[in-house]
């Protein structure tokens, strides 16, 4: 039995490292503030007066926006030092929190909208994923990848199911409370900025060990005139830009269905209260995060890209069905099922990401492939708007998300069937 087919010793968070413990909190502190925004950012946006075309090109800026930092800095973070990055990131999302909070002028939201951090999906935004994937990448054996990232998923959907509920419940109880609606979604997103503050003093207690090794950053790469090549890429360039092209249409795809945008239909559509569509995500969020934990399992017996592929496909064909439902109840359940299956690519898409890089160039790949996505997300929320306008047009973008993401499983599949890792007795991990 080859060394990475040796079968990898059951992992435990209270005995990882410091810095693995650390990384698995923010993560959760994170994602639990994205959660809590996501589902009134729209609600709020329309109550300052916002139309729906507007609604969609901020979002839309929103991510183009971080598409652009993000890359700034994911490319770098190995060369400035990855601590830094994470604080550095963590300050703009209060700078967008405070300014979401301070002003209801369209083009001052687009301005700190563009620059800013602020998570209209409910997902992974800013350059804190990568970062943090590469960090962990680096204190963990092959064996051992694919199951930290499916439990550290697990946090983000568990904190963001929590931060959801935790949301649209506060946003409901300050209204019963008697304080007009744009002000408690006001409150949300001032609380939002709160944990940007929580994530910079944690960033700060990371320990020298998250940092690139000395001779990933300084070292010349074969065939490239500067170190790590362009955007910190050198050997690894061409399979990151083949997946980054094929998560960019996965993420377009998703872009029409973003959390907030979802939250914002069902309360058109069903009249669903903020309390509700808290509770309806919550719930989406929970299961989402339970079936990751699957994913290593499955992985382990049919491989990394199978099952990418075998669980997405079923679960567009499910988010296609949920506006065909009739009744509120049916949507919900239908969407629950959907996100019972949709998320179990996550961990096994990251780790197959890390496996097939070099080990040095890991922090810019993931920073690549995640501003692939986001750039990819950016552009459907603009053609969104117009539709939810439209009580004919408002279901059409489940349609489009649902199709497009079959085009790129079937793609997927296609271009990496026959490239595996090393734990699948591929080539050794550059």
């Amino acid at each position: 039995m080859r060394p990475e087919q040796v079968p990898p010793a059951p992992w435990s968070f209270r005995t990882a490292r410091r810095d693995v413990q650390l990384l698995f909190a923010t993560r959760g502190l994170r994602l639990f503030g994205y959660g809590f925004l996501s589902v009134v950012l729209v609600l709020y946006l329309a109550g300052l007066g916002l139309t729906e075309p507007e609604i969609g090109a901020l979002l839309t800026m929103t991510l183009v926006g971080d598409t652009g930092v993000s890359l700034w800095l994911t490319t770098r973070a190995d060369r400035i030092g990855r601590r830094r990055t994470l604080m550095a990131g963590a300050g703009l999302m209060v700078m967008a929190g405070a300014l979401f909070v301070a002003t209801g002028s369209f083009w001052l939201l687009v301005l700190a909208a563009t620059i800013g951090v602020i998570s209209p999906s409910g997902n992974e935004i800013g350059p804190f994923l990568p970062i943090e994937q590469a960090a962990l990448a680096q204190e963990l054996p092959s064996a051992q990848r694919t199951e930290v990232f499916a439990w550290y998923n697990l946090a983000g959907s568990m904190t963001t199911a929590l931060g959801a509920l935790a949301g649209g419940c506060g946003a409901q109880a300050l209204q019963w409370a008697g304080l007009p609606a744009v002000a408690s979604y006001r409150a949300v997103v001032l609380a939002y900025g709160v944990v940007g503050f929580g994530l910079l003093a944690m960033f700060r207690l990371l320990s020298p060990a998250v940092e690139a090794p000395p001779a990933a950053v300084t070292a010349p790469v074969a065939g490239c005139g500067k170190p790590n090549g362009s955007w910190g890429l050198g050997r690894s360039r061409g399979v990151v830009l083949r997946l980054s092209a094929l998560f960019a249409l996965d993420a377009f795809a998703g872009g029409f269905v973003i959390q907030s945008i979802v939250a914002y239909w069902f309360h058109a559509r069903f009249g669903a209260e903020p309390a509700l569509l808290g509770a309806i995500f919550f719930g989406a969020n929970i299961v989402a995060g339970l079936s990751s934990l699957s994913a290593a399992w499955v992985a382990r017996r049919v491989g990394l890209i199978n099952t990418m592929v075998l669980t997405h496909l079923p679960s567009n064909v499910l988010l296609m069905l949920v506006p065909l439902m009739p009744a509120l109840p049916w949507a919900i359940a239908v969407l629950l099922l959907r996100f019972s299956i949709s998320q179990m690519d996550v961990p096994t898409r990251q780790s197959y990401t890390m496996a097939v890089v070099e080990p040095e160039e890991r922090s810019a790949a993931a920073g690549v492939t995640g501003i692939a996505r986001t750039l990819g997300a950016s552009l459907a929320p603009v053609f969104v708007g117009p539709m939810l306008a439209s009580p004919v047009l408002m279901s059409v973008p489940f349609f489009l998300s649902g199709g497009l993401k079959i085009v790129y499983d079937l793609l997927l599949y296609a271009s990496f069937r026959a490239e595996k890792p090393p734990e699948e007795g591929g080539e050794a991990s550059r």
